[in-house]
């Protein structure tokens, strides 16, 4: 793009309801895989029978490319848009692909982030469905989660024989919902007969320690087994309380049988995608299921899939604690980057969702750009740290100029990467045929992947290696709650599992003020939980916390049918 320049462009959902849909049929066919394995939700959805990882399983593995990015503004920077993009592009330049992605929560859906299907000509289709509901895997996880609460509540009205610790349980209640008002909540109000007054809270869905088991399973009988392995508490003496131990990991497990096998949709273009899990990447994991990648990897020639946020953030969870648990590791790695957030990251303008963009940030200016460059080059070395080829993707906007470009081209380049520019929003995949033969290029080099830190390190040292080498912080402060927690998280055997530190998103530090990247800073611990049956210990930094409010303007408001019964106002 040579200047700035204004484009009426239809709505996404306007673009995926003009999209014309294959057969399910046919999709799976592209993978290899037969509709004895395919159990149809309708005619565009369809879920994929487990029994697929085993009968696919002496075929070629694919390539496997995961999608990251900068730090990204309020507003996001297209990781789904540009994941799905290129698994369409691999089409144009006579490669098969498969996308793997996270299911959208109905928290940011309805609240200020709008849907997660893609933008422009790069969405997985049908959209609306995607966006809502799916075929109801949020919704069993968000059951199996309180079912869990309710036996632990059950236990402690029925004489509490496990000796739970009233002010040492552990296990909230969820809801897929942004809902700040139940963050902090008694229960147990009213007569004896309604239980034991205690207080507890709500998280969202996609933070439930269930949901992430969900996405780190790699069968039933493993699903079946991390249920089990659920704390919910402790009791007087400090010693954990179970799920098994509250006889509730059975019925969990029978509620997420039809959960655990994945969702197959396909793009604008066709090209398959497996939708599965949907933990966040902030406040959990924020990866796609194993189960589906175990499919995927075995289903054509590049395995394409997405990790929530920066760099810093999803795919450093996608290295350190999905790939440990799958076994699998990454050819190569995507980075998406905008011109808006390279110029953000100068500390110049301020970005707020929901308001219109500064206009100075809209003028052509690429020493704003450049301005911004040291979270670009820190974000590839996050990549690099853990011996992967990064690969630049340069998602254009119809305002962006060439010169801005040519900046981020340039600044990438001088530390190693490889750069593409990316239209696939406005062009589809004919436009990420560049992104996609450079990840062609980078997938064929020899892989050197390694993790951040090993297994046998302490948890104080793990959240020091991810603070030190990824975020640029020169110390880590804990709090005395964190301190006591981790110190009993180490004594009751936890000590070898991951972190999953869950931070701002906003900023590669914990603070979400600091723009481009900080270093000298320091990270601090409020608490830690530990989410034993998914298997990491899950330190929560700063304000964060794990139910979202809805803002002042949410995507509720104006969700809603027309006069001819169509769904509108989603985004």
């Amino acid at each position: 793009m040579s200047q700035g320049v204004t484009v009426s462009f239809p709505s996404d959902l306007a673009i995926a309801r003009a999209g014309k849909t294959a057969p399910m049929a046919e999709i799976a066919a592209q993978m290899g895989i037969g509709p004895h394995l395919l159990e149809q939700h309708g005619d565009d959805v369809a879920k994929i029978r487990l029994e697929a990882i085993d009968e696919l399983s002496s075929r070629p593995k694919a390539k496997y490319v995961v999608v990251t990015a900068i730090t990204p503004t309020p507003l996001g920077e297209g990781k789904t848009t540009t994941t799905v993009g290129l698994g369409q592009a691999m089409q144009h330049i006579g490669k098969k692909a498969v996308i793997s992605l996270r299911q959208p929560s109905m928290g940011p859906t309805f609240g200020i982030k709008g849907g997660a299907a893609g933008g422009g000509y790069s969405q997985v289709i049908p959209m609306e469905l995607l966006n809502l509901h799916l075929t109801g895997d949020f919704h069993a996880v968000t059951a199996a989660h309180n079912l869990l609460a309710a036996m632990v509540d059950n236990h402690l009205h029925q004489g509490n024989a496990l000796d739970l610790d009233l002010h040492n349980i552990t296990w909230r209640r969820v809801l897929d919902v942004n809902d700040r008002a139940l963050r902090n909540i008694i229960v147990g109000l009213g007569t004896k007969m309604d239980g034991i007054p205690r207080q507890t809270g709500f998280d969202i869905t996609a933070a439930s320690e269930v949901m992430a088991i969900l996405a780190l399973s790699n069968s039933m009988d493993d699903l079946r087994a991390r249920m089990g392995r659920i704390v919910v508490g402790y009791n007087t003496a400090g010693e954990p309380v179970t799920a098994e131990q509250l006889k509730g990991a059975g019925s969990m497990a029978v509620i997420m049988r039809e959960a655990l096998k994945p969702n197959l949709l396909q793009t604008l273009e066709n090209t398959p995608v497996i939708v599965h899990a949907g933990p966040f990447g902030n406040i959990a994991h924020g990866n796609s299921s194993i189960v589906g990648d175990l499919i995927g990897i075995r289903s054509g020639e590049y395995l394409i899939t997405e990790a929530g946020f920066g760099a810093d953030m999803g795919a450093e969870r996608f290295f350190n604690i999905k790939c440990r648990n799958s076994g699998m590791v990454p050819d190569a790695a995507v980075l998406v980057a905008t011109v808006r957030a390279l110029k953000a990251h100068s500390g110049k303008f301020k970005i707020v969702a929901g308001r219109p963009l500064p206009p100075e940030l809209l003028a052509e200016n690429p020493d704003d750009v450049r301005a911004g460059a040291a979270n670009l080059i820190k974000q590839i070395e996050n990549v690099k740290v853990h011996g992967v080829s990064p690969v630049v993707a340069i998602n254009a906007f119809p305002g962006d100029f060439a010169s801005e470009h040519q900046a981020i081209r340039e600044i990438a380049e001088s530390v190693g990467a490889r750069v593409a520019v990316c239209t696939n929003f406005a062009d589809g995949g004919k436009g990420a045929t560049e992104l996609a033969q450079a990840v062609v290029e980078a997938c064929d080099e020899p892989s050197t992947f390694r993790f951040c830190y090993e297994s046998d390190m302490t948890l104080k040292q793990k959240i020091e290696a991810v603070a030190t080498k990824i975020y640029g912080a020169a110390n880590v402060t804990y709090s005395a709650t964190a301190n006591t927690q981790l110190a009993r998280y180490e004594k009751n055997g936890f000590g070898h599992l991951p972190v999953c530190i869950a931070k701002t998103h906003l900023s590669i530090s914990g603070d979400p003020t600091l723009k481009g990247a900080p270093t000298g800073h320091t990270l601090n611990v409020r608490e830690a939980r530990a989410s034993v049956g998914a298997g990491f210990i899950y330190p929560i930094c700063g304000d964060m916390t794990t139910m979202p409010g809805l803002g002042s303007a949410p995507a509720a408001s104006i969700i809603d049918f027309d006069d001819n019964g169509e769904i509108v106002g989603l985004s």
